[in-house]
């Protein structure tokens, strides 16, 4: 869980995809929703069926800790998460990128769907292994370069031997 007390997550939803003909929207891919804990590394990607208010709360409530200040654009999906123990601010889009009244914005996360979706590869790539490539974006993203190695092989000895912490 990210987010708590006197922390912002910054929340949003986006389709990874093809575009017919590699032009215009994309028309077939995953919704993928995420957030990111300001001020950290800290962050969460999951893949959803659908980006409505019932899979989306659900998905907050899990990643989220209560009393975390949220900030997100005005999706619907949004509305009731002042009612779910969160602060919840907004930016609209549409107006502005920044909230000029509160300051609001969503940059970071927006910053991270264009880092992901770099990472995915072009040609070759498998619906059945977005979950994979999520993984793997959240790990480069959270462990640095040169610490990557020992910290992939801490965390399969932890999975495999069913250890909370193994020494190093």
């Amino acid at each position: 869980m990210i987010g708590g007390e006197g922390t912002i997550v910054e929340i949003d939803e986006a389709k990874f995809g093809k575009r017919k003909y590699h032009r215009g929207r994309m028309i077939e891919g995953q919704w993928v929703f995420g957030g990111v804990e300001r001020g950290s590394r800290k962050s969460f990607y999951v893949l959803v069926p659908t980006r409505n208010a019932e899979t989306l709360t659900e998905v907050i409530l899990k990643y989220i800790r209560p009393g975390t200040t949220i900030m997100s654009d005005c999706w619907k999906a949004y509305n009731k998460l002042d009612e779910l123990s969160f602060k919840h601010v907004t930016v609209n889009h549409s107006v502005n990128f920044v909230d000029p009244d509160t300051g609001a914005h969503t940059q970071n996360i927006e910053r991270s769907w264009r880092d992901a979706r770099g990472l995915i590869p072009r040609f070759g790539r498998s619906e059945d292994c977005y979950d994979g490539y999520l993984a793997e974006f959240q790990f480069k993203q959270c462990i640095d370069a040169p610490n990557r190695l020992h910290a992939f092989l801490i965390s399969a000895a932890q999975a495999k031997l069913g250890f909370s912490e193994v020494q190093n």
